[in-house]
Order: structure tokens, then sequence, then C-alpha cells
């Protein structure tokens, strides 16, 4: 209850939603790198995230409006992930928080 009342109510929890999580940050990081990227090199680029995880983490994005999915009609079929101009606007937030998190690592 109290969760939801959090998610309808509190805009930074709201937002930590659409990133919190141990692999999420580090998708979008990724596709903020590159132009897209592939489910294998997605795999590879993310040392220790199992198949199963990584699909559950891409769908989740994709439900958010985060990224899109793009599948190509070849065989074997190619699909790849992008960001959408809604994930593209983490940007500067990812940044800032990136810039945070040095700035507390050197205060300790």
């Amino acid at each position: 209850q109290n969760k939801t009342h959090l998610k309808e109510f509190c805009s930074i929890f709201k937002a930590l939603d659409f990133i919190g999580g141990r692999w999420k940050v580090n998708i979008l990081a990724y596709l903020f790198e590159h132009d897209s990227l592939r489910f294998k090199e997605l795999k590879r680029l993310l040392e220790g995230i199992s198949e199963r995880m990584l699909s559950a983490k891409l769908k989740e994005l994709e439900s958010d409006g985060l990224i899109t999915k793009e599948t190509f009609p070849e065989v074997p079929p190619r699909v790849e992930y992008k960001l959408t101009e809604f994930g593209r606007t983490l940007r500067p937030v990812l940044e800032s928080l990136n810039e945070w998190g040095k700035a507390t690592n050197s205060s300790k």
C-alpha cells in the first residue's frame, strides 16, 4: 500500500522506479553509448546477467517507453534495441547521478 501511494504522489520514487535495480541503468548507459544494440551484444557487455534477467529488464524498459525493440525479418531474426526520445531524456539525470556518486566517493 505504501509503495502504491509513493508511486502515485512522490515524483522521486516514480523516477527511481523507471531506472531502479542493478541492470536497468547499465542497459541504458550502454544504449547511450551506441545507436542500437542487439540482445547478444547487451548480454556480452553486461557481465553476470542471465538471459532471462536481461530479457525481463528489456521488457520492463520497453513497457515503460524508455527503449524500443525492432525486429528485422531475416533468417535468423535480428532484434535491436534503441532508446526512445523519452529514454534519451534520462541522459542528463543519469549524468548528474554519476557526478553526485563521484563526489560522495571523494568526500568519504
